[in-house]
């Protein structure tokens, strides 16, 4: 059985478990509406929307919660969990200022390997019209496979799955098993477009 809330610990991000207490931090990291101009509910980042989305991501038993060094910087969750078989990963959003590095790729990388230490796949639901969560997925190796029965929040949702091959053949520079650096040259992963 996968532990749905571990505790991860990456280079630059550790994930934890949420608690009742994260909510003013995360809160006033949530509440950048630049972060949400492409989700398809934007009223996330508000004082009105925060509170269900938060306490839904409580009732989850899947959220965690991304810290880097000196601060919450977002979280993401895992959800649908078919043991042994697969299990959703969404509803992540990170700062801004945590876009143009390595956090998204780490925070994806810390979950996908602990994911992949009981299923066989990974599912990503992600918004039609929400180009730059897709995009990032993309570079995880993650191929389209289908489309979501009913919409949510008024848009078509589309579903890309990851096996372990995939990522391990798929995945961009910095996305994929092996970190930040491609062994082959050494190059440092430079992430531009968050998620």
């Amino acid at each position: 059985m996968l532990d749905l809330q571990p505790t991860l610990t990456g280079s630059h991000i550790t994930l934890r478990p949420l608690a009742a207490p994260d909510f003013d931090e995360l809160f006033a990291a949530a509440s950048d509406p630049l972060i949400w101009a492409q989700h398809p509910d934007p009223s996330r980042g508000t004082r009105k929307g925060f509170p269900p989305f938060f306490d839904d991501a409580l009732k989850s038993e899947g959220c965690l919660v991304a810290i880097d060094a000196t601060r919450v910087v977002g979280w993401s969750r895992y959800s649908q969990y078919a043991p042994g078989e697969k299990v959703t990963i969404g509803y992540t959003f990170l700062v801004r200022s945590h876009w143009g590095g390595t956090a998204n790729a780490e925070m994806k990388r810390l979950m996908l390997r602990h994911a992949f230490t009981d299923v066989q796949e990974v599912l990503f639901s992600i918004a039609e019209l929400n180009q730059r969560s897709r995009r990032a997925v993309e570079k995880l190796g993650a191929e389209l496979s289908g489309v979501a029965e009913a919409p949510r929040w008024g848009q078509v949702h589309v579903i890309y799955r990851l096996t372990p091959q995939l990522w391990a053949r798929g995945a961009a520079l910095g996305y994929g098993p092996g970190g930040p650096c491609d062994p082959a040259n050494g190059e440092v992963l430079e992430n531009r477009d968050g998620e």
